[in-house]
C-alpha cells in the first residue's frame, strides 16, 4: 500500500496548487497567468528570443508557448518581428508596456515567494530549490 499523501508527486501537485492559488491573488488585476509572466521574465532578461527559445528556456511546448504569446501580444506587452537571420521564424520582443511592468510584476512575484516560502527557513529554501533541480533534469 502506499500512503499517497506522504508520495513526492502528490506533494509536487499540492504545492503547485498553493503556488498558483498565492499567484493569482497577486496578479488578478494583471490579468496574467504563471506562464505569461515566465515569459515576461524571460524577456526582460533577454528581449528578442524566439518561440523556440522561449520554449527551451521555460521547458513548455512550442505550441504552447504560441497560445501565450498571443495571449500576451493581444494584451500589448509583447510584438513579434521577423527574424532578420531566418525567414521562417519570428523574434518576440517587449512592448514599452511590456518593460514599464518589470518592477511592479516583479516586486508582486517576490510576494509571492516570500508567502510561499514563509514557514521555511533560509536553509530549507536552498534545500528546496536544490532538490526541486534535481527532479526536473
Amino acid at each position: 500500500m502506499i500512503d499517497i499523501e506522504k508520495s513526492v508527486g502528490f506533494l509536487l501537485a499540492k504545492a503547485y496548487q498553493r503556488a498558483c492559488a498565492l499567484f493569482k491573488e497577486e496578479f488578478d488585476r494583471h490579468d496574467l497567468t504563471p506562464q505569461q509572466f515566465g515569459l515576461l521574465g524571460f524577456l526582460w532578461i533577454e528581449d528578442g528570443l524566439s518561440q523556440a527559445e522561449l520554449s527551451a528556456r521555460s521547458q513548455i511546448d512550442r505550441t504552447t508557448v504560441g497560445g501565450i504569446i498571443d495571449r500576451l501580444e493581444k494584451e500589448g506587452l509583447i510584438e513579434r518581428r521577423d527574424n532578420p537571420e531566418d525567414r521562417r521564424a519570428y523574434q518576440v520582443f517587449l512592448t514599452p508596456r511590456g518593460k514599464s511592468l518589470e518592477d511592479e510584476l516583479c516586486a508582486l512575484a517576490h510576494t509571492v515567494q516570500g508567502r510561499l516560502n514563509a514557514r521555511l527557513s533560509q536553509e530549507e529554501q536552498a534545500t528546496l530549490v536544490r532538490l526541486l533541480e534535481k527532479l526536473r533534469h
